[in-house]
């Protein structure tokens, strides 16, 4: 799958050994410790898990959108354009937001 944004979070992730790959949601997800971290569409858009606690805060960033699955608002998961994670510290700064959730979480 050419995707360069998952290219990209690779190299960001590159060496944790709590990540793995899925391809989900239409792109490939990367999981920490099980639990999905980010997401990165072909378009260049990720999706980021930040928990409900930071959701708020998440959706006031540029870019950022509430995910929503059919009718469902699914609170802790944001979408972000693909031009507002355009240079590595953007997207290391959503990377952050949501290791601060998941590495909370109980492994799986």
């Amino acid at each position: 799958m050419d995707n360069a944004t998952a290219d990209r979070l690779r190299n960001l992730l590159d060496g944790d050994p709590r990540i793995t790959e899925k391809k989900m949601f239409g792109g490939i997800t990367f999981l920490m410790n099980g639990h999905m971290l980010i997401s990165a569409k072909k378009n260049g858009q990720v999706m980021v898990h930040v928990g409900k606690d930071d959701n708020d805060e998440a959706l006031s960033r540029p870019g950022a959108s509430q995910m929503v699955h059919g009718d469902k608002v699914m609170r802790g998961f944001i979408w972000v354009d693909a031009d507002e994670t355009e240079d590595d510290e953007t997207l290391r700064d959503w990377i952050a937001l949501a290791e601060k959730y998941v590495r909370a979480q109980k492994p799986k």
